[in-house]
């Protein structure tokens, strides 16, 4: 990566490698919060000019630390080191200077601040819009303020402070230490940035520097210790499922109905439907609980009127929501937006997986309305056309596609032509199959036996559809869509692989769907393509068409699972974690390039985010398919069908949070090195494990 980002609640900081904000920088470096720009500028110069980077960390995902010097040849140096994190609402960073020349030394340490207040959409020039005006700088003893009011008539502020006395404030933002340091002497100012609005403020007091830090970590290791653990003999699935959580941790916020994840970094920090939702169907395996603030915070925004505008309608779940100038004042639709097909089934096949997991039938019920809203929409929808859920491209206000694929390019007949709007995508009836077969249980237990058999007969007939409208038989796999015309859109792609999850296919079509992704033209040696190589639209270096999504494969992986096609689950596996060691710490980015794994590397994405959310919940999927883990509340059973992957011989799982209890288990490879031992290390679930 060319940038460092941190981030804790609802602030995060991006930032050159060697730790400044540059003045007028393209790359949208800054701290925000609430799609605000607070700080567009954070600039440290020796005597006038920059220290030279020495290093640059971020292996702890809310540590950004760096390491620089001001030299002079052959006499000696002045260090620098800056070390920063968030906590509570603040910025805190602390700049240590110490001097490694053979005498006392004076120099001028400066630092230099600025705020612009922009909307991340106008920093992005993905808009343009009417704004307020800066207010101006408001300095005080070892303090300033920058004050903007907003076009929306709210007042913003980034408070600066700092601990060490004796700096001199010049006119423009920037605040300089006339230092003299002895041999070895070091010298240390810790500042605190506080971005603050009308729904923005810190919380607590300040805290030193050290004591700050101390409480971001023990919060942490709360975090890992709330969650499953896990130990194997393979040094590079530890180290990625640990990397997984912690980023996990720092991707969480809490925007007034609970925590949930934001979809990445650094672009997309706010809660997403689809992302939030994905990300905490992964999640599921570590602990359930993490998918009750999403289910609350997306209910909580479900559409309640037609507004073209925003694509909303009553019962649909959001896409995403943003909460700077451009919303504010209506000039932008993200407040939220709705322009999204797949993210109201995927919140009741959440609802469903939940309750598996939980046998928690309160939070189902406390959903209800919700619910119901959903699949009165999900109808409508279905009603509207070809009995299919599909969607119409609004590409001048909106997303032109509306699946996770949703570029303009990315649904393409094998003539090279897009397909006609509306489009019913492959994987989103899949997701409808699975929510309606898995709520239907769900309304029996409610006393509702009449709506579940409804949902089930309607399951069943979709599926009956399905099969007839989208399989390509000289292909032995499904269409990635279905035109306006009803046509199929016969690329191959990862889509279809999608639907082994929702349980929807036919027996042999389902297996032979994984075998069709497995093919080389599809499996690139690091991952599964989301498009073939023998597909027109192909582009190895494509967003949508030709690339490798950790997120997509995982998807595909938890159906692989649920069939037990071990071969195929082990491959995709070993590839993702061949992958990741080519990444800095090991983190699975959101998507990398689709050229083969003969090149010796993966070939990275130029503008991918990572950390990215439903790309670390990645590690956890691998957890849940070696070990065979599917729970099954209605049945009060656990299912357990373990392999490990080549290089693996023990894994150890425990603390997972099943039903009212936990289990713990551990696999050992046996000596044929083929089959496999379980150990049941825990089991306080009330459910039986069936191997």
């Amino acid at each position: 990566m060319d940038y460092r980002v941190i981030k804790e609640g609802e602030l995060f900081m991006l930032s050159e490698l060697n730790g400044d904000i540059g003045r007028d920088n393209e790359q949208g470096h800054g701290l925000y919060a609430q799609d605000t720009r607070f700080l567009s500028r954070f600039e440290l110069e020796v005597d006038g000019a920059k220290p030279m980077l020495l290093s640059s960390a971020g292996d702890k995902s809310y540590v950004a630390s760096f390491r620089l010097i001001k030299e002079v040849k052959d006499e000696g140096a002045i260090e620098v080191t800056r070390d920063r994190f968030i906590y509570n609402g603040r910025l805190y960073e602390r700049i240590a200077f110490t001097n490694y020349f053979p005498r006392e030394i004076a120099f001028d340490a400066s630092v230099s601040f600025d705020a612009d207040f922009q909307d991340m959409f106008l920093v992005r020039k993905y808009r343009t819009g009417d704004v307020g005006k800066m207010e101006g700088v408001v300095v005080q003893d070892q303090e300033m303020t920058f004050r903007y009011l907003g076009a929306d008539q709210v007042i913003r502020q980034t408070r600066i402070s700092w601990d060490a006395e004796g700096g001199q404030v010049y006119t423009g933002g920037t605040v300089t230490f006339p230092l003299s340091l002895k041999i070895q002497e070091t010298w240390s100012v810790t500042f605190q940035i506080v971005p603050m609005a009308d729904k923005l403020l810190p919380t607590g007091k300040p805290l030193r520097f050290d004591e700050g830090l101390q409480r971001l970590e023990q919060s942490y290791e709360a975090w890992y210790a709330d969650n499953t653990r896990i130990a194997s003999d393979s040094p590079v699935f530890n180290e990625l499922y640990r990397r997984g959580v912690q980023d996990l941790r720092m991707l969480t916020t809490d925007i007034g109905y609970g925590d949930t994840t934001v979809a990445g970094l650094p672009w997309f920090a706010v809660p997403f439907g689809r992302d939030s939702l994905i990300t905490s169907l992964f999640m599921l395996p570590i602990n359930p609980r993490h998918a009750v603030g999403t289910l609350r915070t997306l209910a909580a925004y479900q559409g309640e009127k037609v507004d073209p505008w925003r694509d909303e309608q009553p019962g649909k779940i959001m896409h995403e929501i943003r909460f700077g100038e451009l919303v504010t004042t209506q000039q932008s639709p993200f407040s939220p937006y709705y322009g999204t097909i797949d993210s109201t089934p995927l919140f009741l096949v959440l609802i469903g997986e939940y309750y598996r997991w939980t046998g928690d039938l309160s939070l189902v019920q406390e959903l209800r309305p919700n619910i119901m809203r959903a699949l009165d929409y999900i109808d409508a929808s279905m009603r509207s056309g070809s009995g299919f859920m599909a969607y119409k491209q609004e590409a001048d206000k909106g997303f032109p596609n509306q699946g996770w694929k949703d570029s303009a390019n990315s649904i393409m007949h094998e003539n090279g032509a897009y397909a006609d709007s509306p489009i019913a995508l492959a994987e989103v009836q899949g997701y409808v199959y699975q929510a309606k077969h898995s709520l239907a249980p769900l309304f029996e237990l409610m006393g509702e036996p009449e709506t579940a058999r409804r949902l089930a007969a309607e399951a069943e007939e979709l599926q009956a559809r399905f099969e007839s409208a989208y399989w390509m038989e000289d292909e032995q796999c499904y269409a990635i869509a279905l035109d306006k015309d009803l046509r199929q859109v016969r690329s191959v792609s990862s889509n279809p692989g999608h639907l082994l999850m929702s349980g929807m296919p036919e027996a042999s079509r389902a297996k032979a769907q994984a075998v069709r992704m497995m093919k080389p033209d599809m499996f690139n040696g690091y991952g599964i393509r989301t498009m073939s190589t023998q597909s027109t639209g192909y582009y190895p270096m494509s967003y949508h068409n030709g690339s490798v999504w950790p997120h997509d494969n995982a998807m595909i992986l938890l159906g692989l699972g649920k069939l037990g096609l071990k071969q195929e689950a082990e491959q995709v596996i070993s590839g993702l974690l061949d992958a990741s060691v080519h990444f800095e710490y090991q983190r699975l980015p959101e998507l990398f390039c689709g050229h083969d794994a003969g090149l010796g590397h993966p070939v990275p994405y130029p503008t991918t985010c990572s950390p990215q959310a439903w790309a670390a919940g990645t590690s956890i999927v691998f957890l849940q398919a070696m070990l065979g883990l599917y729970p099954d509340a209605l049945r009060r059973e656990i299912a357990l069908s373990p392999f490990l992957v080549q290089g693996m011989n023990q894994l150890e799982a425990t603390h997972i949070a099943i039903g009212g209890g936990h289990l713990s288990v551990r696999v050992t490879r046996n000596a044929d090195g083929s089959t496999f031992s379980v150990e049941i290390l825990e089991n306080t679930t009330g459910y039986t494990v069936v191997e």
